[in-house]
């Protein structure tokens, strides 16, 4: 990575907000607008920060043309391929999440982790 995009600096924007007696916010107009909220936002914690961002409505849809090749080759079609296409989709995003959080541990040394050797094998000789 260059070392101008390493050493770039986000500009940072912030206004403080009234929590109601609820647990509810209110989110700037300028930052409902800048960042593209619609109805939905995802809450999550990171550190000790709580961020709150659109909500991501493409939900495994990186894979959808991978996901719809291979319905399509076990022969789905019509109906039955649309409910399996949304199935399918549905099981990416926690497929992902479960591996970045195997990935977590495994950094943290709380898991083994296996090689490519493990993996693949060791190098065939001809």
């Amino acid at each position: 990575m260059p070392a101008t995009m390493m050493n770039a600096r986000v500009p940072t924007e912030m206004k403080k907000v009234s929590i109601s007696a609820k647990r509810q916010i209110t989110i700037p107009q300028k930052f409902f607008t800048m960042l593209g909220f619609d109805t939905e936002a995802e809450c999550l914690v990171r550190g000790n920060e709580l961020v709150i961002r659109p909500a991501r409505n493409n939900m495994g849809g990186e894979f959808a043309e991978q996901i719809l090749a291979d319905l399509i080759a076990q022969g789905y079609s019509g109906a039955d391929l649309l409910e399996r296409f949304k199935r399918a989709q549905r099981q990416v995003r926690p497929a992902v999440e479960a591996v970045l959080e195997e990935g977590k541990r495994v950094a943290a040394l709380e898991a083994g982790y296996a090689t490519y050797e493990d993996v693949f094998g060791g190098e065939e000789e001809e």
